[in-house]
């Protein structure tokens, strides 16, 4: 195999690809990263055996041929080689090694038979559609804050990825929760997706899907079956396993039933909010909001520290209420909404709390209440 290509787009293909790459594993192929150059293309692929992310960039090819090398090294080389030098990747013989050069630079790398590196992507798709990456990313930005972290509960550690009929439409939908809060975002569903299998998208793909939009503009090719889902990226493939497991029936801790109207102009809630929880224990967090009329007073009770209070003049015109909640998560969910006020639907010190831009946005989220 001989090629070879601009330093910038090796870089950046390098870049996409090597982050899947598991810094510590104990099969060595898999700290490799795959390298194919054929019909004037050079094809990169790295996997942890649950996600393969593959990256095809133009090369002028000598000799076609296939090896696999050090992904952390190779991308450190290159990320080290002066700007807008040339990178040649020459593997000759069967001596196990590459030699890699660049300038006056020479660099020989210890390679791994291409034929023991596993491929995830087989199998048929049996679902595939389209849609804006801008929209994509807006999905996943507004609820992987709250996937589950805790890994007894596998079936939160990730976001769940369905259609449904919503008053005569359907729509396409992305769920995230943790136990403490739930984020749900939904979007018309686009040509093609009606009728998916409801799958959840692990964590660490749902991640890198929203490192790799770059262009908020151009359309990203889904294609899922029950097992994996594989995301077309303009040069990028990522292909990712699903998390087997059956997602909760997230519908059931939706209050429908919540009659205090609380709104909020939200950037000085979340500093107030920021402020007083200064004072709160680290663990618990939790951050007390006394509601009467017109009035919020946010407060932070801790033994060891001391208190806090701030008062807000809002819009609220039921009946007085106590209720504390965790300052992180509602800091968390503030962040997300889009508009100016935070739109709260209460119902008692014990009950979930609706948080939205406005009544009937797309993007819901749920918190749990704390005991203050």
């Amino acid at each position: 195999m001989k090629v070879t290509l601009e330093r910038a787009a090796l870089l950046k293909a390098l870049g996409h690809v090597q982050r899947v790459v598991e810094r510590r594993t104990t099969i060595p192929i898999l700290s490799n990263v795959l390298v194919r150059a054929g019909a004037g293309t050079l094809r990169l692929k790295a996997t942890d055996l649950d996600l393969e992310v593959t990256e095809e960039l133009p090369a002028d090819v000598a000799q076609e041929g296939a090896t696999t090398l050090p992904a952390h090294t190779l991308h450190d080389i290159v990320r080290k080689l002066p700007d807008g030098s040339q990178v040649t990747l020459d593997m000759g013989g069967d001596t196990g090694q590459l030699v890699l050069r660049s300038g006056r630079s020479r660099f020989q790398l210890q390679c791994l038979p291409e034929s023991d590196f596993p491929d995830l992507a087989a199998g048929e798709m049996s679902h595939r559609f389209a849609l804006p990456a801008g929209q994509l990313k807006h999905l996943i930005d507004k609820t992987s804050f709250a996937i589950s972290t805790e890994e007894t509960r596998y079936y939160l550690n990730g976001v769940y990825l369905h259609t449904m009929e919503r008053d005569g439409e359907t729509v396409l939908r992305v769920v995230s929760t943790d136990g403490h809060r739930l984020a749900r975002v939904e979007m018309p569903a686009p040509q093609g997706s009606a009728g998916i299998p409801g799958v959840i998208v692990p964590r660490k793909a749902v991640a890198e899907i929203q490192k790799l939009i770059e262009d908020p503009a151009s359309d990203v090719t889904v294609e899922m079956s029950a097992t994996k889902i594989r995301l077309t990226l303009g040069a990028v493939v990522l292909t990712t396993k699903l998390i087997d497991g059956t997602f909760p029936d997230y519908g059931r801790v939706i209050p429908a039933g919540n009659d205090k109207m609380l709104v909020v102009p939200k950037s000085a809630f979340a500093a107030a909010v920021d402020r007083v929880s200064t004072i709160s224990a680290e663990r618990g967090r939790a951050v007390k909001l006394a509601l009467s009329d017109g009035k919020l007073v946010l407060s932070v009770n801790n033994p060891d520290s001391g208190s806090a209070t701030e008062e807000l003049d809002v819009e609220y015109d039921a009946s007085p209420l106590d209720i504390g909640f965790n300052a992180r998560y509602l800091l968390d969910i503030t962040a997300q909404l889009d508009s100016d006020t935070a739109f709260l639907k209460l119902a008692d010190p014990g009950s979930p709390t609706l948080v939205q831009d406005r009544e009937g946005a797309p993007a819901l989220y749920v918190l749990m209440p704390m005991r203050v």
